[in-house]
């Protein structure tokens, strides 16, 4: 057998490549862009025969057909999806022979209707070795049985199928079978995942408190558990649901529709509607940037934020670092936003040098925030945490409107100038941006957020909300 974990930490999604001694394998829920399962099952001499999806994802776009296209593989979904394209529906119970591998199919619904976990038997042994459990079971975590692929099911209704799933289904597993979920810590189809890769049905059984109430045969306090305290799905979940249901694109046409913009086509198409996208670093972006521009920083949990902030149909000029603008639409279009238009050839040093106007605002560190809010200046703070961050500990006098929210209550945003905080600076400087497309001029950022100024100590300035 052959095995072979991949992790995309901007989007905490996982993704397996699992061979045979038959020299056949499959690839389970892949991300868009595929050619690294393509190189590394080549160089190892396997034939990708199978594509699974543990369910119709909404949070990224998969490269199911892309890997198909490609490959001429099969690709096998759960019996109740409603998938457009070409696919093997399976259900519980069903099989897949690969040389020394027998893949045991699993219909493990609540996340999804359609959801099905994998179980991986390698030659004689008595036990199964793994289990590929996509959002059903996470480690520390179950999936959220209220985003959009459960669409015309309540929630309730959902973790009621969920419940099932687990009792019946995954925790009849032995202890010793591996855990290997489709997310990690960060994804938003869960609530409290763990940062760790792999578990095991015991260590789940015994750490995950979402499993307590199944374990203990308690419907009622498992779904009273599981549909409660969920958040909204970001934006962007349905527009990639319904990409996976119905096929995306390939990334090679992604690119054919982008094209390197000199400085005075971009200002001409920002002043038609499209959005300039800053991915710089937050103190390049800070320095000097495109009148109207959203900042949103590469490194980091790029794509998500972009899918929290921007319409999927909105056109994009990506700005970026020389040599990075491949990289950011490639994440853009993990997402599922395919209208990236172009880029700007040569960065914002070509736009200087044309004399394009740029703008700015303050990054000031957290030192010279607390001696300001010390001194008791009167400029308001702008905390764009989530409630439950800003509840925890804020600045004393700070208003809270988080991010996600904040381009519906720009009305209850103090006029400039304004101090403008997050936990580390990354959701401030988004913020900061979206605060100068809708006119406001004289911001300060507080570099690395309020994480870095409790790290100094700034227990003479914050608030707990009892």
């Amino acid at each position: 057998m052959y095995f072979k974990p991949y992790y995309l930490g901007c989007l905490s999604h996982a993704s397996y490549l699992v061979g045979g001694d038959n020299k056949e394998a499959v690839v389970i829920d892949p991300r868009r862009d595929v050619d690294e399962y393509l190189r590394d099952a080549e160089q190892r001499g396997y034939r990708i025969t199978y594509v699974i999806e543990t369910h119709l994802h909404a949070d990224f776009v998969s490269g199911h057909l892309e890997l198909a296209k490609r490959t001429g593989a099969t690709i096998l979904l759960g019996s109740r999806s409603d998938a457009l394209f070409p696919f093997q529906p399976v259900k519980s119970g069903d099989t897949r022979q690969l040389g020394d591998l027998r893949l045991e199919f699993l219909e493990t619904p609540g996340h999804t209707p359609e959801g099905i976990s994998i179980v991986a038997w390698v030659g004689d042994e008595a036990t199964p070795r793994m289990v590929f459990t996509g959002d059903t079971l996470f480690i520390g975590d179950v999936g959220r049985p209220d985003l959009v692929g459960s669409k015309g099911y309540t929630p309730a209704e959902m973790s009621e199928e969920l419940f099932y799933s687990l009792r019946d289904k995954l925790l009849t597993l032995p202890n010793t079978t591996e855990v290997w979920p489709a997310h990690g810590a960060g994804s938003a189809c869960g609530r409290a995942l763990s940062d760790e890769r792999v578990s095991t049905i015991g260590r789940e059984k015994q750490f995950n408190p979402a499993l307590k109430p199944v374990l203990a045969n308690d419907l009622q306090s498992f779904v009273e558990y599981s549909v409660s305290g969920l958040g909204n799905a970001p934006t962007y979940f349905f527009h990639d649901a319904m990409q996976n249901r119905t096929g995306a694109t390939s990334l090679d046409e992604v690119f054919a529709n982008a094209n390197a913009l000199y400085p005075s086509e971009v200002e001409a198409l920002t002043e038609e509607g499209v959005l300039a996208l800053d991915t710089r670093s937050i103190s390049e972006f800070a320095k000097g940037h495109i009148p109207g521009a959203l900042h949103t920083q590469l490194d980091g949990r790029f794509a998500p934020w972009v899918g929290t902030m921007i319409v999927p149909t909105q056109p994009i000029i990506v700005i970026a670092d020389v040599g990075r603008e491949e990289e950011a639409i490639t994440r853009l279009a993990r997402v599922g936003y395919e209208n990236t238009v172009g880029w700007l050839k040569g960065g914002m040093d070509a736009w200087v040098e044309a004399h394009g106007e740029v703008v700015e605002y303050t990054l000031v560190s957290p030192e010279e925030f607390l001696a300001t809010t010390k001194q008791g200046e009167a400029t308001p703070i702008l905390d764009v945490r989530s409630s439950e961050e800003y509840t925890a500990s804020h600045p004393l006098g700070a208003i809270n409107v988080p991010i996600t929210s904040l381009t519906a209550r720009l009305g209850e945003v103090p006029k400039e100038p304004l101090w403008v905080l997050c936990g580390t600076g990354y959701r401030a400087s988004i913020a900061a941006s979206l605060l100068q497309r809708s006119g406001w001029h004289e911001l300060r950022v507080v570099e690395r957020g309020w994480n870095a100024c409790q790290a100094i100590g700034a227990q003479e300035v914050a608030h707990a909300t009892l």
